[in-house]
């Protein structure tokens, strides 16, 4: 699940490509759907002063699907600034397992909107 900001005259979808491309090597992906919402988090006080150096205390977010169009042998996490050590492809409910307890009202959220892209398959 690859995150990131958004560039200065950058629309969520190109950023979704881009940051899929630094963070696992390709941008190999199709665009499924955009969020239609905006969500927001706030980091817990016991990391916020240690997270991204201290300068914000969390993030507002837009979620793009994407369709993966490449091959497993296509993602390199080893990338220049390398942020995984390890990958795999989950079931959703898996995702909400393992997902920090703090984020997890966020992807689900997101899964709640996004359902329709997996429902019945």
């Amino acid at each position: 699940m690859p995150q990131g900001g958004i560039e200065k005259g950058e629309i969520p979808a190109e950023a979704a490509l881009r940051e899929m491309e630094e963070e696992i090597g390709t941008r190999s992906g199709e665009i499924l759907f955009e969020s239609r919402v905006w969500r927001s988090y706030d980091l817990p006080a016991d990391i916020a002063g240690r997270m991204w150096k201290g300068r914000y205390r969390g993030q507002t977010q837009s979620w793009v699907a994407l369709r993966f169009t490449g091959a497993d042998a296509d993602i390199d996490i080893h990338t220049e600034h390398a942020e995984f050590a390890r990958w795999q492809w989950l079931q959703a409910e898996e995702i909400i397992e393992r997902i920090v307890p703090f984020k997890r009202d966020i992807y689900l959220s997101v899964f709640d909107e996004f359902r329709h892209l997996w429902a019945g398959s």
